[in-house]
C-alpha cells in the first residue's frame, strides 16, 4: 500500500499549466515518461496521484505504468517534503556511530516517522544511506545544514534553530 501524507493536494493552475507545456514537449519522445516524471516532480516537488493522473493522460500511457515507474525509482516520492526536510544517514559509518538512535528522536521530538510530514507541513523525515560525511559519523541533515558526530540529545536543540 502506497504510503500517503494526509496533506490536502495544493498544485495551482500555474504549475499546472508548466508541467501540461512540457508534458507537450516530451509527448512523442521514445522513453519520454522518466524525464516527464523528472520535470512534474521538479515542478511540485513531489508526485501525489492528481499529477500522475495528468502525466498518464498527456502522454497517452496507463495510470498503472505512471503509478509503476514512481514507485519504482527511489528518487520519486508520492509524499510532499517539509519546508525544513530532516534527514538522518543510515549507512554503516553512521549507523555503528548510533544513527538509528539519533533518528528514533528526531522521530519522537517530531512526532511522525521516517517518510512521513508533520501536519503543518513544516518537517519531513527520511532515513537516507551514506551522504559522504562518514568522518562525521553520525549525521543529520536538515535542508543544505549539516551536523556531525550528534547525539540523540542535541536533536532537539538542532531541530530548535528552525523554529
Amino acid at each position: 500500500m502506497a504510503k500517503t501524507s494526509g496533506v490536502p493536494f495544493t498544485g495551482t493552475e500555474e504549475q499546472e499549466k508548466q508541467l501540461r507545456a512540457k508534458l507537450a514537449e516530451l509527448k512523442n519522445v521514445k522513453g519520454g515518461l522518466m524525464p516527464a516524471l523528472q520535470e512534474a516532480q521538479g515542478i511540485y516537488g513531489y508526485l501525489p496521484k492528481e499529477v500522475q493522473i495528468i502525466v498518464a493522460e498527456e502522454l497517452g500511457v496507463s495510470l498503472s505504468e505512471v503509478y509503476g515507474v514512481v514507485s519504482f525509482y527511489s528518487q520519486f516520492t508520492i509524499v510532499p517534503k517539509g519546508k525544513y526536510k530532516v534527514a538522518v544517514c543510515l549507512g554503516t559509518a553512521c549507523y555503528v556511530k548510533g544513527s538509528g538512535d539519533v533518528l528514533a528522536e528526531i522521530e519522537k521530538v517530531l512526532g511522525i516517522k521516517a517518510g512521513e510530514i508533520t501536519p503543518d507541513a513544516k518537517y519531513s523525515i527520511d532515513a537516507t544511506r551514506c551522504i559522504g560525511c562518514c568522518g562525521l559519523a553520525p549525521v543529520m541533515t536538515v535542508n543544505d545544514d549539516v551536523y556531525g558526530r550528534i547525539t540523540p540529545k542535541e536533536v532537539k536543540g538542532i531541530l530548535a534553530k528552525y523554529e
